[in-house]
C-alpha cells in the first residue's frame, strides 16, 4: 500500500541525505520519481545535501497545488512512481493536505523530510499537519551533537553568534555561515533554553556551568 511518510529530525541529522539516496536507490530499479523542495539552502529548484550531493527539484511556491502540479504532469505523458519533498517543514497545511491526496488518489508513495520545530520550538504548521497526517512518522537515526557533546535536540537561529528567539518563522540560512549573517546551529535542550550557542561558550571560557558533557 502507498503511504505517506514524514522523515522528521534536527538540522544536521542527513534528512537531505537520505531523500537522495531514496531518490538514488529507485532509479536504480528503474523508477522514476518527482522531487519537490522549498527554500533549500542551495537555492530555488535544487536539493541538496550538507555532503555536497545536489539534484533537480521542482520548487513549491506559496500557493502552488502539488496535487494539481502533479496531474498535470502525468495528464501531458510524464511519468512518476514516487514522490520526494524535501524542507516539507515550509508547506502550507493545505499543500500537506495535497500530499495526502497523491497517495490516496493517485496510489503512489509520498517520503517527505523536514524539521519539526522552529527557532522557538514551535511547530512549524507544515510539520504539525504531517504529524497529523502521515502513515508513518520516522525519526532520523543520526544524531546531530550539541557543542557540548550531548545529542542535539533543539534548533537555534543565530545573528553573529548570539542566539535569537524572536523573528520571522522562515529565515534561510545554513549552519555554515558566516557568524555575523543569519546562521542555524542544533544544541541540546539544556543550552537552547539558556540561548548558550557554541560561540557564546567559547566567548565565555566554558564556565564551570557550562562544561562540555560526554555523550551516552
Amino acid at each position: 500500500m502507498p503511504e505517506l511518510v514524514f522523515f522528521s529530525g534536527t538540522m544536521d541529522c542527513g534528512k537531505s541525505t537520505l531523500a537522495l539516496q531514496i531518490g538514488h536507490n529507485r532509479a536504480a530499479r528503474g523508477l522514476q520519481g518527482v522531487n519537490f523542495t522549498r527554500c533549500d539552502r542551495a537555492g530555488e529548484g535544487k536539493l541538496s545535501s550538507r555532503l555536497g550531493l545536489v539534484t533537480e527539484a521542482v520548487e513549491v511556491t506559496d500557493h502552488m497545488d502539488v496535487y494539481g502540479y502533479l496531474v498535470e504532469q502525468l495528464s501531458k505523458g510524464g511519468r512518476a512512481d514516487y514522490v520526494i519533498v524535501d524542507e516539507a517543514q515550509f508547506l502550507a497545511p493545505e499543500q500537506i493536505d495535497q500530499l495526502a491526496r497523491i497517495v490516496d488518489d493517485l496510489g503512489l508513495d509520498v517520503f517527505a523530510f523536514g524539521i519539526t520545530t522552529d527557532f522557538r520550538t514551535k511547530l512549524f504548521p507544515g510539520s504539525q499537519r504531517l504529524i497529523e497526517l502521515a502513515d508513518r512518522v520516522e525519526t532520523l537515526q543520526v544524531e546531530a551533537m550539541c557543542w557540548c557533546g550531548a545529542r542535539a535536540t533543539h534548533n537555534a537561529r543565530t545573528v553573529g553568534g548570539e542566539m535569537v528567539v524572536e523573528g520571522e518563522q522562515v529565515v534561510v540560512g545554513d549552519v555554515n555561515r558566516p557568524a555575523e549573517e543569519v546562521g542555524y546551529e542544533v544544541l541540546c535542550r539544556r543550552h537552547h533554553r539558556r540561548r548558550m550557542t557554541s560561540a557564546a561558550a567559547h566567548a565565555g571560557a566554558l564556565s564551570p556551568d557550562v562544561l562540555p558533557v560526554t555523550p551516552a
